[in-house]
């Protein structure tokens, strides 16, 4: 019963590791270079810099989910980065003055993964020491 749960921490990584490529996308193509995107105002490099970031984070996913077991300090990672992210995002959109709020859809995106993380990987059988810290 626990493998099963296991194997939907795998899908759920592998499926933000998507999100996160989408992201790295629209971060160098439309924010970045293209300029598609310009509210809140980012210099092109930092928009290039960020969906480099979201790129490898997602390749991280990636292969991280064909061996969840082996990898769960990255799912840990991912945790701890997420709720950075969510509790940043919400803050600047509750806090400082004309921040756009078209962002709140990623919030709630980045938080359902974060529940899921947690939740198939406690259902799992994985403990707080194997996500929190690397095996050696």
């Amino acid at each position: 019963m626990k493998e099963k749960y296991l194997k939907f921490l795998a899908v759920t990584f592998f499926t933000s590791g998507v999100w996160d490529t989408v992201a790295g996308c629209l971060y160098i193509f439309c924010i970045g270079t293209g300029r598609s995107i310009d509210n809140p105002p980012m210099d092109p490099f930092y928009a290039i810099f960020l969906g480099s970031f979201f790129l490898c984070f997602a390749w991280l996913q990636f292969f991280s989910a064909f061996n969840i077991r082996r990898y769960a300090f990255n799912v840990g990672c991912l945790i701890f980065g997420r709720v950075f992210y969510v509790a940043q995002l919400y803050a600047f959109m509750i806090f400082v003055p004309d921040f756009p709020s078209t962002f709140w859809f990623t919030g709630v995106i980045d938080s359902v993964f974060t529940i899921l993380y947690i939740f198939f990987a406690f259902k799992g059988g994985l403990r707080m020491r194997e996500l929190f810290l690397p095996k050696i």
